[in-house]
């Protein structure tokens, strides 16, 4: 069995996990926070379909990713259960509906976005 854990690598030793800052992003009126808090430090917006293979995908590759000590917030936005907020958050930062889909957003616009596979192109560290 050693060897096909090493082919396969599979091990029964857990792996330490990436934990993330996610804040959720559930309510219309915390767009004006994001808005605000802008000014002064990056924001950023995840947008994910919690019912898309890819979008799961892409979360996963950009969770493993991310520098968690990059001095910006991050936001989880799941948009099938907060839908109004999706739409408003297109609006809001003039960026057409995607999904998945990174906003990034400084003193109050939308800096730079990206959506699929392009989102893990992004150099955050660009943008704080």
């Amino acid at each position: 069995m050693g060897l096909f854990n090493k082919l396969f690598n599979s091990s029964s030793e857990p792996k330490d996990e990436k934990v993330l800052p996610w804040q959720a992003l559930t309510t219309v009126s915390q767009l004006d926070e994001i808005e605000k808090r802008s000014m002064g430090k990056t924001q950023l917006i995840f947008k994910h379909s919690t019912r898309c293979g890819i979008s799961r995908m892409v979360m996963n590759q950009f969770a493993a990713m991310y520098d968690v000590d990059l001095n910006a917030d991050l936001y989880y936005l799941d948009l099938l259960n907060y839908r109004e907020v999706s739409n408003e958050t297109g609006y809001k930062f003039q960026v057409l509906h995607q999904s998945p889909q990174l906003l990034v957003i400084r003193n109050g616009v939308t800096v730079a976005h990206a959506s699929h596979g392009a989102i893990n192109d992004l150099d955050l560290g660009k943008f704080v």
